[in-house]
């Protein structure tokens, strides 16, 4: 039950609940409003039966209180784990008015019916994400037992009982009561709701416990709590409906992402909008040096790292203005003034003369000036301020009747050897050209090559059903930059002679970065070497399906 606080009250005949009065029981944690629904009710005729700090809260605000243990004739024990566990309180709750055996019992017992239970519970989702933490005996403490039986058992019983767990539906609650009619299709609202939300609480104590007693792993089975953020106008297309959702798993908190970002301006986001920022700041997080990504339909189309982050902006346009144009723009450093006006006023490479237009701005922060010239760039402009993802997280996704859940792939340069299988030792802005190149490959649709030089993006080529066309796509990108520059793939080369490993070579290429594990590694090592090309194996494959 949702009070803590322990009461001292003489005990009072029970059969005082038995005059068929209307009756409301309410236990809250959150007594948010609390003066504004027992008032509510008063007014309307319900006499209010509640428990220890609740009923005080009520009282203090003038409301007539009968408490809880007044209807028991027992007293709260065991430090408040007892109060209304009780057949005065569940009898009250769960007896069926058009069951003539139940009446009957009922006034057999002295036990009268409750119309309406409000009740929320104990804050253990709060405790126990808390920043100080919280000690596992506390933890365990704050579990609450009593409120998730009277809401299951209200909500058991809805077609009789109104059951009510958040404070924003007591307005509709007193109305629905002051108009005095039946509506089924209400009581089942509020008792689906009342059922999500002990199915949420019990999902966050099962999370906790479980990473108490195992740690982390792939359990047996998995719940995964999601609260509704907004509806979205449509899908990944107009005839499709959507919404958004956001993860309330224990796990998730202080978590980061996109999900939490604050949107300072423009436009409501889309459901397209969202996995496009997802993307280009998952990506733009990886870099350490001050870095800008933008991505079109959730592939990285330019990337640049700098220490002028206006000169890394500049060259992330340049890498390919076409697929930039209408894309998502995300910064690992903050928005300033300087940046934000080469943002709103920056043309595209191809002409000289159009001002590039995107969907999302998404930064760390964003000082106040950046902020108003960003505003004034467009009135649709979404401007986003997210934090970072924290690594570690649990990466889930639906396929048909079911979801595919594993580690999120957090591997970094630093993580990883980058191990020399060529004749031809590469030169240190060579390897960390490769080690860029490799970390942009990791955000793109596989198949995936990668084109880069001088921290900078060259050409991508990404989604083909087969690597040599990839590899083509971004060489065509790259243009005649790509002379010694680095490439990576996300997955092996099936081929090398008269394949993607020769047309890079013959192409210019300089350092080749792969996992290896092909049957045909050989040939392409002998290829490297032929040409004079580095190759280095990670042992590390990044497919993204």
């Amino acid at each position: 039950m949702a009070d803590a606080d322990t009461v001292s009250i003489p005990m009072a005949d029970s059969q005082a609940s038995g005059s068929g009065r209307k009756q409301a029981l309410i236990s809250l944690s959150d007594k948010k409003d609390l003066a504004f629904l027992g008032n509510g009710l008063q007014e309307l005729g319900y006499t209010i039966v509640s428990t220890g700090g609740t009923a005080s809260a009520l009282e203090n605000t003038g409301v007539s209180v009968t408490k809880v243990e007044q209807l028991t004739g027992f007293p709260e024990m065991l430090d408040g784990r007892v109060k209304t566990l009780h057949p005065n309180i569940h009898g009250g709750i769960l007896a069926r008015r058009d069951q003539k055996h139940h009446v009957e019992a009922l006034i057999k017992h002295g036990i009268g019916t409750f119309d309406v239970v409000v009740v929320n519970l104990y804050p253990f989702y709060e405790k126990v994400s808390s920043a100080g933490g919280i000690s596992f005996e506390d933890g365990i403490e704050n579990i609450d037992i009593g409120g998730p039986a009277m809401i299951r058992a209200a909500a058991k019983n809805h077609s009789d009982v109104l059951v009510v767990v958040d404070s924003k539906d007591y307005p509709e609650l007193l109305g629905f009561l002051q108009r005095n009619q039946d509506d089924q299709h209400f009581r089942r609202k509020l008792a689906a709701k009342a059922f999500q939300h002990v199915a949420s609480y019990d999902s966050a104590v099962s999370e906790w416990l479980r990473k108490q007693a195992v740690g982390d792993g792939f359990p047996s089975s998995l719940t995964v709590p999601l609260s509704l953020k907004c509806s979205l106008r449509y899908g990944e297309n107009p005839h499709q409906k959507a919404a958004f959702y956001v993860d309330k798993s224990l796990s998730e908190v202080n978590g980061g992402g996109i999900a939490t970002a604050i949107q300072h301006h423009g436009k409501e986001m889309s459901y397209n909008n969202y996995l496009d920022a997802d993307a280009a700041w998952n990506c733009v997080c990886e870099f350490n040096k001050p870095t800008c990504v933008i991505v079109k339909h959730t592939n990285p189309c330019g990337v640049a790292s700098r220490d002028d982050i206006i000169e890394a902006y500049k060259l992330s346009v340049k890498a390919d203005p076409v697929s930039a144009f209408g894309g998502i723009v995300a910064f690992n450093t903050e928005v300033d003034e300087d940046l934000a006006k080469e943002i709103r006023e920056f043309r595209s490479p191809t002409d000289g003369e159009t001002r590039m237009f995107y969907e999302i701005v998404v930064a760390p922060k964003y000082s106040k000036k950046g902020l108003e010239i960003l505003r004034g760039k467009s009135k649709t402009l979404r401007i986003l301020e997210a934090s970072k993802n924290k690594k570690g997280k649990l990466s889930l996704r639906q396929v048909g009747g079911g979801w595919l859940a594993q580690d999120s792939d957090d591997l970094t340069p630093e993580d990883i050897e980058f191990n020399l299988v060529s004749e031809k030792t590469p030169h240190e802005n060579e390897l960390s050209d490769a080690k860029f190149a490799w970390l942009c490959v990791k955000h793109v649709k596989s198949n995936a090559i990668v084109i880069a030089k001088g921290n900078c993006m060259l050409g991508m080529g990404s989604g083909q059903p087969n690597r040599l066309e990839s590899l083509r796509i971004a060489l065509r990108k790259a243009g005649d930059e790509v002379k010694g520059a680095a490439l990576a793939s996300d997955a092996f080369f099936p081929f090398a002679w008269k394949d993607a490993v020769e047309e890079a070579c013959e192409s210019g290429i300089g350092i080749i970065a792969e996992p290896g594990g092909s049957i045909r590694d050989g040939d392409a090592i002998d290829c490297c070497n032929k040409y004079g090309v580095s190759l280095l194996f990670t042992n590390v494959r990044h497919f993204r399906h």
